[in-house]
């Protein structure tokens, strides 16, 4: 444990959200974190939330899973979906119950979709429809990711601008909403009721800061956990859900970066050796893609989480003066 002072007590009604690109270092930064504050760790990742799906998401381990416990990780089947909306009620839901208790809340994770959706709230969507939902997918293997994304740009382009041209999954929705609707997503998203907004949901101090090492090292990170992956039973791991015959590649589950590719591997589509390398430039892409979100974010700290001690700078902030946002009371 260090020795750095920690405050005091926790600031009443405040959370804090770590943020940052996959293999950052988050993960230590919290569990350090936690050595200092009574901490309630809130998972803000995609991936983390499917059960047996461990080395590939690179999910902490099931010991440090026990001595510190992180919420929204293990929730969901790879079969089923878990969408940004589900993350913001269930995150509201931990936060007030953290409160309560007089603890502090951390978020921490990469998925930058679920952050959004925590701070600023969902425009309501309609609900899925299976028909359209297949036509699309029959359509992307037909046609490939891109035809659909140029499909996207052509009737909703202000969605296609936010949208990279790799994310299948948010191209799939948007299209999806269009097609039942005949409303551009971008449409639902201006008609977004302030009052979804976390300063009208929450009375709460919001401390954001983003972990961001340099791109070299962090790539060199990146290669290294793949490999660490692969030597720890990754293939394996990934045989067994491809042997249960109820999963796809097309599911979200299984576009998860790393597993799409060795699911190729596993159906003879890729070599190892280009496996490993579409698998490391997949995750490359990934970090680039919440990087530059992150560049947009208005976080009040960007720290360089290998060079720098994270921890002290994060103790320093949730010390300043704070910051209110909104007069909603906890409910």
């Amino acid at each position: 444990m260090s020795s750095m002072a920690a405050p005091k007590k926790v600031p009443q009604n405040t959370v804090l959200s770590i943020m940052g690109p996959t293999a950052s270092g988050k993960t230590q930064v919290v569990l350090e974190l936690a050595e200092h504050l009574p901490i309630d760790i809130i998972s803000v990742d995609s991936a983390l939330v499917y059960r047996d799906m461990d080395i590939g998401t690179a999910k902490p381990s099931a010991d440090i899973l026990q001595t510190y416990p992180h919420a929204l990780v293990d929730i969901i089947d790879p079969r089923d979906t878990y969408s940004a909306a589900s993350f913001q009620q269930d995150a509201d839901q931990l936060v007030k119950a953290s409160f309560i208790q007089g603890r502090l809340p951390v978020l921490v994770g990469g998925s930058s979709l679920y952050f959004k959706a925590f701070k600023e709230g969902l425009a309501e969507l309609p609900g899925a429809s299976p028909q359209i939902r297949q036509d699309i997918a029959h359509q992307a293997e037909q046609a490939g990711w891109p035809s659909l994304y140029d499909e996207l740009a052509r009737v909703d382009p202000k969605a296609a601008e936010g949208i990279h041209p790799q994310n299948s999954q948010r191209i799939q929705r948007a299209l999806e909403v269009f097609r039942a609707t005949g409303k551009p997503i971008s449409r639902f998203w201006e008609e977004q009721a302030t009052s979804q907004a976390l300063d009208e949901r929450l009375s709460c101090r919001l401390i954001e800061c983003s972990l961001e090492p340099e791109r070299a090292i962090l790539h060199q990170r990146i290669e290294q956990r793949f490999v660490q992956m692969l030597e720890s039973g990754f293939e394996q791991e990934v045989r067994k859900l491809h042997q249960r015959g109820d999963l796809t590649v097309r599911l979200p589950s299984m576009r998860c970066v790393g597993y799409r590719q060795m699911w190729m591997f596993l159906q003879g589509e890729l070599t190892g050796v280009e496996m490993i390398a579409a698998a490391q430039a997949a995750t490359r892409q990934l970090a680039k893609r919440q990087l530059t979100w992150l560049r947009k974010w208005p976080v009040q700290r960007r720290i360089d989480s290998l060079n720098e001690n994270a921890v002290e700078v994060v103790l320093k902030m949730i010390e300043s003066d704070p910051i209110v946002m909104g007069s909603a009371h906890i409910a």
